[in-house]
């Protein structure tokens, strides 16, 4: 696996991969991650550079290592800043299912003039299509549209680790969302890409992500097919 070798650590960078592979469930809850010499050659790294990612995921309470039995998995929720709601991929997690993530299409896109992504951020912002696989089937198609501060973001990294996640590395703190969800049939293209016959009811999310400054800085559009999973909100208390 490519790593960005100019910016931030790179123990730092395999510590988020690793990180969204456990909230997603690809290391499962009370198992083992991969060996060190085996992560060594996935990513081309040194062996202290897999251990300090390790290490700073054990002390956030993620792994724990044992001496001849591996590096297990011991919690697999986030302990997110930005809302004290669960995530739903962590819901899905919870119940068994691996997520899976495929960017489509990332780049600067024009608006055209009378849209909404038009009205929110003006001529020109930074789009980004992906697919979220639930137990490798197409489930949920997002739409992203991002001001265009965020253009300079690698865009590679998001298919190995959340996009809220890296905003914040590039020091986007989000404070607010709001949420609004219709029962809605999608574009045919995104019906072919979920795999679902036209004309078929899906459930529609629009969200609205803002800063701390109450700036917008994600409009996103995500069609879900609910036949395979409800959409599951858990609240905590």
């Amino acid at each position: 696996m490519n790593l960005s070798r100019n910016k931030r650590p790179l123990y730092l960078q395999i510590m988020n991969i690793l990180k969204d592979r456990i909230l997603h469930g690809v290391y499962p809850l009370g198992t083992n991650i991969p060996s060190e010499p085996q992560l060594e050659q996935e990513f081309d790294v040194s062996k202290i550079t897999i251990r300090n990612a390790i290490k700073e995921l054990a002390q956030e309470g993620y792994l724990e290592k044992s001496s001849g039995k591996g590096t297990k998995v011991i919690r697999n929720a986030s302990m997110s800043k930005l809302s004290k709601w669960k995530r739903f991929t962590e819901v899905l997690v919870e119940e068994g299912h691996q997520i899976h993530k495929q960017i489509l299409r990332a780049e600067v896109v024009t608006n055209e003039l009378g849209t909404e992504p038009y009205q929110l951020f003006g001529e020109r912002c930074l789009f980004i299509e992906r697919l979220y696989h639930l137990n490798d089937t197409p489930y949920i198609h997002y739409s992203h549209y991002l001001s265009m501060q965020m253009s300079n973001i690698e865009l590679s990294d998001l298919n190995d680790q959340s996009l809220y996640e890296l905003l914040e590395e590039h020091g986007i703190a989000l404070e607010k969302y709001r949420d609004e969800f219709a029962a809605a049939t999608a574009p045919s293209y995104v019906e072919k890409i979920l795999h679902v016959k036209e004309g078929t009811p899906l459930l529609k999310r629009l969200r609205y992500s803002f800063d701390e400054r109450g700036d917008l800085i994600e409009f996103s559009k995500g069609y879900y097919s609910t036949v395979m999973h409800n959409y599951v909100v858990n609240y905590d208390s």
